[in-house]
Formats: C-alpha cells, structure tokens, sequence
C-alpha cells in the first residue's frame, strides 16, 4: 500500500524558513517521480517542485525559483522541500506526491504552512 506521510509545516514570519518531510512507503522511492504541490485557501492545486529520485531534476514553479529546494534521501525513502525567503502567498496546505504533481496523483494528507507577520 503506498503511503506519503507529511511533516514540518506551522507558522513563520515572512522571511523565515521551513523544512517539509515526506516519509515514502509501499513503492520503491528511488526509482519514483515524485512532486511537492500546494492549495492555498479559496484556491486550485499548484505544482510546486518535482524530482526523479532516481536522478533527473529538480524542477521548480517560477513562483518558487531560487526559494525552495527540493531533495531525496533514498536511504530514508524520504523526499524534502526546504522552504527559505517565504512569502504570505506562500501560505498553503503542502502536499507530497507521487508523480509529476498533476491533481490526479497519489497525495499524502498534507502539512500546513502559513506565513504571517
């Protein structure tokens, strides 16, 4: 059964970081596509960051470029977004993906984020 486990969201100031975690199980990781996407409040699905763990990537929306970065540990079966610089358009409930990050791929439950004064 695959399962995508999301932690490390809450609350910073605009400016501050944070690190997401995405603990991966019942399919083998190192060899997976596998996205970050985001829903803010009131709004659709946003791809956010994917890579190929098995080595192809990353990749980036513009509106994160240079901001985030995504990474694998395949030893931990466990995918990572660090957050840095955020922004209150940031806020959002982030999810972990298996896949390209299209709205019809496997989602964990997702971590929220909000960035706030």
């Amino acid at each position: 059964e695959v399962q995508l486990v999301e932690s490390g969201g809450g609350l910073v100031q605009p400016g501050g970081s944070l690190r997401l975690s995405c603990a991966a199980s019942g399919f083998t990781f190192s060899s997976s596509w596998m996205s970050w996407v985001r829903q803010a409040p009131g709004k659709g699905l946003e791809w956010v960051s994917r890579i190929y763990t098995g080595g192809v990537g990353p990749y980036y929306a513009n509106s994160v470029k240079g901001r985030f970065t995504i990474s694998a540990d395949n030893a931990k079966n466990t995918l990572y977004l660090q957050m840095n610089s955020l922004k209150t358009e940031d806020t959002a409930v982030y999810y972990c993906a298996r896949g390209f990050g299209s709205p019809s791929d496997y989602r964990g439950q997702g971590t929220q984020v909000t960035v706030s004064p």
